[in-house]
């Protein structure tokens, strides 16, 4: 698959999944990978979290207006910007003649009673600037990091709740909208990440089904992140392999790295393990991105997972 195929295929993507499965760093990928495509893609966060900024090597952390944060040589970029649920009730009592009101409620920082008085209203108005901002933005494609699973499904179903209670009027109105934009395939989808590990596969599954029937939305393929390659045959015990190569290693090292290379065998099982249980109980494409050394993610650690991104797309079935 060509990633302007991807991009097309539905320009907003929301990516969810379980906390501390790398989600922040495989929406940059994406983004990455999209703009040495010659694309331009737009990613919105949605909960203030500086790791963005810092994966493309920004000093300021984005704010709720669009900024650059990356040009490729190919032409294509990488925007980002915020949208919090007080900055879309505030824009939203704005658009509806009532800003007077949203800066009272500013000041005396009564802004979470009016917007907790509707069960869902927050989750609306976000999505409602998403789809604000993917009528009105010319990127090719709109990656959401959405929060973790549990809230993200909230953040799905929410609209149609609303829907449901709110018998007219911009509310009914909103929610109307941003059902429509989430139903629809060739808009909205919903990419999971995970990592090969058997609690991360297991709430991916779950979640993929409660997305799927409780908020309608369409899936894309599943990334999955931090997977263990064995790039050397670790069979060999170090000392036959120190014979083999003339070199010569003491007892104490010899076990270390015998033990070392038992501990990534077993990773890599585990990890050859539950990515076939992934893919045999959810009917979708997998893209797998490589387990990194460095637990700091910039520039350089970020431009290798999009390039793990584009070869995942490369692999797809039925693409070219």
């Amino acid at each position: 698959m060509k990633p302007a195929d991807f991009a097309h295929s539905s320009r907003v993507k929301i990516l969810i999944g379980k906390g501390g499965v790398g989600k922040t760093a495989v929406t940059c990928a994406i983004a990455r990978a999209c703009a040495a495509s010659g694309l331009s893609a737009l990613i919105i966060e949605l909960e203030g979290r500086a790791e963005i900024a810092q994966a493309f090597g920004a000093e300021q952390d984005i704010a709720y207006g669009a900024s650059r944060l990356y040009d490729d040589p190919s032409g294509g970029s990488v925007d980002a910007r915020l949208v919090t649920p007080d900055d879309a009730l505030v824009e939203y009592l704005g658009d509806h003649a009532m800003g007077r009101l949203s800066h009272r409620l500013m000041r005396s920082g009564a802004l979470d009673v009016v917007s907790g008085a509707i069960p869902g209203i927050r989750e609306v108005l976000v999505l409602g600037k998403v789809k604000q901002i993917a009528n009105e933005s010319d990127a090719d494609i709109i990656l959401v990091d959405a929060p973790a699973t549990g809230h993200a499904v909230t953040l799905l179903t929410s609209a149609a709740g609303v829907a449901g209670v709110a018998r007219a009027g911009p509310v009914r109105r909103q929610a109307d909208e941003v059902v429509q934009l989430l139903s629809d395939p060739a808009r909205c989808q919903v990419v999971i990440v995970t990592i090969p590990e058997e609690l991360p596969v297991t709430e991916a599954i779950e979640a993929a089904f409660l997305v799927e029937d409780r908020a309608g939305v369409a899936l894309g393929p599943v990334f999955a992140n931090q997977v263990d390659l064995l790039e050397v045959d670790l069979a060999l015990r170090a000392r036959a392999a120190s014979v083999t190569a003339q070199v010569s290693i003491d007892d104490d090292l010899a076990d270390a790295l015998d033990a070392a290379a038992a501990f990534s065998n077993r990773r890599a099982a585990v990890c050859t393990e539950q990515l076939n249980r992934l893919r045999a109980e959810l009917p979708l494409d997998v893209i797998e991105l490589p387990r990194l050394a460095s637990s700091c993610l910039g520039p350089l650690e970020i431009g290798r997972l999009a390039d793990a991104v584009l070869e995942g797309l490369d692999s797809l079935e039925g693409t070219s």
